[in-house]
C-alpha cells in the first residue's frame, strides 16, 4: 500500500504457519525503513502467576501446558531448576532417558517445522495442503517421521501431548528394555529419512542474509546440548546458568504482549538451532556432521534462512543419539531419586527446539513455590527477528508489496516462533493519583 507521501505500509494482520497469534507492521518512507514491529497480540497467559503457591512437584505438569509442541522442554527446565534448588543430581540411566525424551521432542518439532511450516515458503506454496498435491511423498515421509518422535514422547512421557510421566528426581515409571526395543527399527528408518531431508535442503534457494549475530546457547564439552551445560556466546560470554539474570534482562514493549529479552549493555542476541550449531558443531555425532556437509553447510552458518537445513541436521543427531541410548539402555533400579524440599532458589536452562529456555524458582521449606520466572526462546529472539526484518526489507525494496510481504513472513518463520510460549507474562504498572 502506497500513499501520496511516498510511504508504503505493509500489514500482516495474522501470521500464518507459526504457533500462536502474531502480526507484522512495516512502514517505508522515501525508500527508507521507518518502522518494523513484530507484533505478538495473543493474550498473556500468566503462567508464572499460576505457579505461585503451588507445590514444587506440580511445576512440571503445569509448565508443560505452556506449549503443545515443546512441552518436554518446559517440563525438563522446571525439573532441573527444582533439582538445582534442592541440591539433587540425576545421572546414569535416568539422565539418558531424559535425553531420549528430548530426542523425541526435537524430532517431532523439527520435522513439523521443516516440512509443514517452512518448506512451503521455499517451494512457493501458501501451505502444506497445497504443497502435498505436488509433493505427496515428502509430506507422507514427514508425517511418518513426526509420528516416531511422538511415539518416543508417548512411551517415556505417558502421552504424546503434555506428557504426565516426568517428575522432579526422575520419572513416575521407567520403561523396560522390551518396551524400548521396537523403537530401534523405526528410528533407523527415521535416521535415514532425516539424512535424506538434510540432503534435500541443499536444493533450496536461500535469500542472502548474514548478520553479526551474538549466538547464545548451552554448551557441554562432551555432548550436543539438551539439558545441561554452561551458557556461552559467539562473542566470548561463558557463564553458569545461575548467572543468567545478571547478564540478560527483559522489558515490555508497547506492540507486544511478550517481553523482549536482551543482553545487558550488548543488545539483541540469537538463540535456537543456528546458535546451537555454531557453538557446538564439534559435539554433533559424526553422522550429523556428514549430514551437515550434504546439506551444503560448513562449520559456521550465519544465514537464518538456512535454519531449515540446520534443523534437518539436528534431526539426524536426535535420531542417531536416540538409537545409541536405546541400544545401551539398562533400566535403573528406581524411577526417581528421593527429594527433600528446603528454603532455596533454583535455576536451569535447557535447549527447546526453538532455543534456550530459562526457568528460576524460589521455594519455602515445604517446597511451595513463592516466585517463578520463565524466559522462552521466542521472547529472546524478538529483537533479532525485527533486526532481520529491517535488513530483508532494505535489501528488497524493489519487490512489489505481495512478494515483500511473503519474504517478511518467511523471515519470521526462520525462527519458528512459538508465540503462545512467549505470551506468558505481561508487566502491569498502575499509577494512582
Amino acid at each position: 500500500m502506497k500513499d501520496k507521501t511516498n510511504t508504503r505500509v505493509i500489514k500482516v494482520d495474522m501470521l500464518a504457519r507459526v504457533e500462536g497469534e502474531g502480526a507484522l507492521y512495516v512502514k517505508i518512507k522515501d525508500r527508507a525503513v521507518q518502522d518494523v514491529k513484530f507484533k505478538i497480540f495473543e493474550p498473556p497467559r500468566l503462567f508464572e502467576s499460576f505457579l505461585r503457591g503451588r507445590d514444587f512437584s506440580e511445576a512440571p505438569d503445569i509448565t508443560a501446558r505452556i506449549c503443545g509442541i515443546c512441552p518436554v522442554a518446559y517440563q525438563m527446565s522446571a525439573v532441573h531448576a527444582m533439582e538445582n534448588a534442592f541440591g539433587i543430581t540425576v545421572d546414569g540411566a535416568l539422565r539418558s532417558l531424559r535425553r531420549l525424551l528430548y530426542c523425541g521432542e526435537w524430532i517431532e518439532s523439527h520435522v513439523l517445522h521443516i516440512y509443514m511450516l517452512h518448506a512451503p515458503d521455499f517451494l512457493g506454496y501458501e501451505d502444506v495442503i497445497q504443497m502435498a498435491r505436488d509433493y505427496p511423498d515428502a509430506v507422507k515421509k514427514a508425517l511418518a517421521l513426526k509420528k516416531i518422535g511422538n511415539e518416543i514422547v508417548r512411551l517415556l512421557g505417558g502421552r504424546e501431548i503434555h506428557p504426565i510421566n516426568v517428575r522432579v528426581g526422575g520419572f513416575y515409571r521407567v520403561p523396560t528394555r522390551a518396551e524400548l526395543m521396537p523403537l530401534l527399527e523405526q528410528l533407523k528408518w527415521a535416521r535415514d529419512a532425516a539424512v535424506e531431508t538434510a540432503r534435500w535442503t541443499r536444493t533450496l534457494s536461500y535469500p542472502d542474509l548474514e548478520q553479526d549475530y551474538e549466538f547464545v546457547a548451552l554448551h557441554h564439552p562432551d555432548e550436543y546440548p539438551f539439558n545441561e551445560g554452561r551458557i556461552i556466546s559467539s562473542k566470548g560470554m561463558d557463564i553458569a546458568v545461575s548467572d543468567y539474570e545478571t547478564h540478560f534482562a527483559e522489558e515490555h514493549v508497547a506492540h507486544s504482549n511478550a517481553l523482549h529479552s536482551s543482553m545487558r549493555a550488548r543488545g539483541a542476541y540469537s538463540v535456537g538451532p543456528l546458535a546451537r550449531y555454531n557453538l557446538n558443531y564439534k559435539q554433533l555425532s559424526p553422522l550429523a556432521q556428514e549430514a551437515a556437509v550434504s546439506a551444503g553447510l560448513t562449520t559456521v552458518c550465519r544465514n537464518p534462512f538456512q535454519s531449515i537445513a540446520v534443523r534437518a541436521v539436528e534431526t539426524v543427531y536426535a535420531c542417531d543419539h536416540a538409537i545409541q541410548i536405546i541400544e545401551g539402555y539398562e533400566p535403573p533400579e528406581r524411577a526417581a531419586v528421593p527429594i527433600r524440599p528446603r528454603v532455596s532458589t533454583g535455576s536451569a536452562a535447557t535447549e527447546a527446539p526453538r532455543g534456550l529456555l530459562y526457568h528460576r524458582y524460589r521455594l519455602d521449606d515445604k517446597g511451595t513455590i513463592l516466585d517463578a520466572k520463565i524466559v522462552p526462546p521466542t521472547s529472546q529472539n524478538q529483537k533479532t527477528i525485527e533486526d532481520d526484518l529491517h535488513r530483508v526489507i532494505e535489501s528488497n525494496l524493489n519487490l512489489p508489496d505481495d512478494k515483500l510481504t511473503w519474504r517478511c513472513e518467511q523471515t519470521i518463520r526462520n525462527y519458528d516462533p512459538c508465540i503462545s510460549c512467549a505470551t506468558h507474562f505481561l508487566k502491569l504498572d498502575i499509577v494512582r493519583e
